[in-house]
């Protein structure tokens, strides 16, 4: 703190931005929102250990952000912790970040659900998380700093019709985020999340309709859905010391959304 009576000094808030010569991974790299979270780290300074579960978009996105390519299941504890592993080597003590774009939602009614599917999607938005955590968080502490970034869901917060198990999963992400905070950050080890609404990634747009897609433009107070340029802005800002002081939060990138009852538009007006 400064001295009573004297202005506090103006910090370069451009340089606080900066990433330059700090090492991090990004699980999930190949496509959509981890795409361009590399490009995002990238161009703030960021060396990359760029990770999916399928080599040749490893190797793609690597060579777009000349980071290094790997691949692995991250719900598996053995290739998390080799991931890792290859992190603390290749950036040594600059090893400063995670961020984890992994998830996919499982779309259908709760009760179509088995125990199989069921135990999937909270292997699919949780596990992974749980590891990175629990092993890149560790690794992190023992370098006396870090961040770490995960991608919540709206669907954590509110109800979204036929997302029960996903919600939930997700809803569990945004807690486990708040207690990681709180665990790491006397290692000096800060833990948020995103939670986006709905995100034109190259996957949900193969499986969506225009008109669906014009339908949820309607309801949002932006009147448009989000890109996954605009979800990995929040994830660098989260990522880079301009939170400096932000920990536990999980930040709605939603266009307000989440704010709005669904009901139908009408005015008191008369």
């Amino acid at each position: 703190m400064s001295d009573t009576g004297r202005r506090p000094e103006v910090p370069d808030y451009r340089q606080q931005l900066t990433l330059e010569g700090r090492g991090f991974i990004v699980l999930g790299a190949g496509d959509g929102i981890g795409r361009q979270c590399c490009h995002a780290l990238a161009q703030a300074g960021a060396k990359l250990l760029c990770v999916d579960r399928d080599e040749q978009l490893a190797a793609r996105v690597a060579s777009e952000v000349r980071g290094v390519p790997a691949s692995g299941d991250v719900i598996r504890r053995a290739d998390v912790e080799r991931l890792v592993s290859m992190a603390s080597e290749q950036f040594g003590s600059s090893f400063h970040g995670i961020v984890d774009i992994v998830g996919m939602a499982m779309t259908r009614p709760l009760a179509s659900f088995d125990d199989a599917a069921w135990d999937s999607q909270f292997d699919v938005v949780l596990r992974h998380a749980y590891l990175a955590l629990q092993i890149g968080g560790g690794a992190l502490a023992a370098n006396g700093r870090g961040t770490l970034v995960f991608v919540g869901s709206m669907s954590g917060s509110v109800s979204v019709a036929s997302q029960a198990a996903y919600g939930s999963a997700k809803a569990a992400l945004h807690h486990l985020v708040r207690c990681a905070a709180h665990e790491l950050g006397a290692q000096n080890v800060r833990v948020n999340a995103v939670a986006p609404s709905f995100v034109c990634t190259p996957r949900l747009l193969q499986v969506i309709p225009k008109e669906t897609w014009d339908r949820i433009a309607e309801r949002n107070p932006l009147k448009r859905v989000a890109t996954p340029a605009e979800i990995a802005s929040a994830i660098l800002f989260l990522a880079s010391d301009l939170a400096s002081y932000v920990t536990g939060h999980v930040l709605a990138v939603d266009g307000g959304m989440s704010l709005v009852a669904a009901l139908p538009e009408f005015s008191l007006v008369r």
